[in-house]
């Protein structure tokens, strides 16, 4: 798939952008229609991947605006996006929103008719339910975090892997995978019996996580392992991933 580089999008005419329908490249198109989505980001962001991985659930078009993370985050046209400097950006017609989170709420709820339902639409209970679940990630995306940063960045710029930090999240990650574990023997996902966002939004720590020592937290425990082997293998989060296989 081809990816617009940032860069370029800002100062090419409007006759060169480039329509995205999932993510695959359509016919160029004169201007891009009022109210059309932009996503600005990094295939290899985690926070990046969530709202692609919600787009490709929801089916919706979409441009997607490659982000050089060299510095190009930094910038000032960027910050005009983001002011924090950090991926993704987010930007349909005059609203603009930059937490990955939110940006799949908003995507989700305007967007309910299409797609994979990622919400739990009912009352107040059933909300409630999927509302905890995603709260609860808060729990998980902390220690999953580090040692991501430990067992998968570190190692691809050349750092050393801080062994004590590695110990201290996997006994951390370990006891929230053990309430998991219990959650998932009741319902096949975590907010219920079907896929919604408070499963989406594990999706890129597993990731790179699966491919690391910290597997072994996934694995030895079967309900959490058969669970992360049906979210894994959804078609929407494959297309997130061909995504970067085409900027390696």
């Amino acid at each position: 798939m081809a990816v617009i580089d940032s860069r370029k999008s800002r100062v090419q005419s409007n006759d060169r952008e480039n329509r995205y329908l999932g993510g695959t490249i359509d016919t160029p198109i004169s201007n891009l229609a009022l109210g059309f989505m932009e996503v600005h980001g990094n295939p290899f962001s985690t926070s990046t991947q969530r709202v692609l991985a919600c787009l490709y659930e929801k089916d919706v078009e979409f441009q997607f605006v490659n982000v050089d993370m060299a510095g190009e985050h930094k910038s000032e046209n960027f910050l005009l996006l983001n002011p924090f400097g950090q991926v993704p950006a987010f930007e349909e017609g005059d609203l603009k929103l930059f937490e990955s989170r939110a940006i799949t709420q908003y995507i989700s709820q305007e967007y309910n008719d299409k797609g994979t339902q990622l919400l739990l639409p009912g009352s107040n209970k059933t909300m409630a339910v999927l509302q905890l679940w995603k709260e609860e990630a808060h729990h998980f995306n902390p220690p999953s975090t580090k040692l991501v940063f430990e067992l998968h960045y570190k190692p691809f710029f050349g750092m050393a892997t801080d062994a004590a930090v590695v110990e201290e999240s996997e006994a951390e990650l370990a006891k929230v995978l053990d309430v998991y574990e219990a959650r998932l023997a009741e319902s096949k996902y975590l907010a219920c019996d079907h896929f919604t966002l408070a499963d989406l939004h594990h999706l890129p720590n597993i990731q790179y996580l699966m491919g690391s020592s910290a597997k072994k937290l996934f694995d030895s425990r079967p309900h959490v392992s058969a669970w992360v082997a049906v979210i894994t293998a959804r078609p929407a989060w494959s297309r997130v991933l061909d995504m970067q296989k085409q900027k390696l």
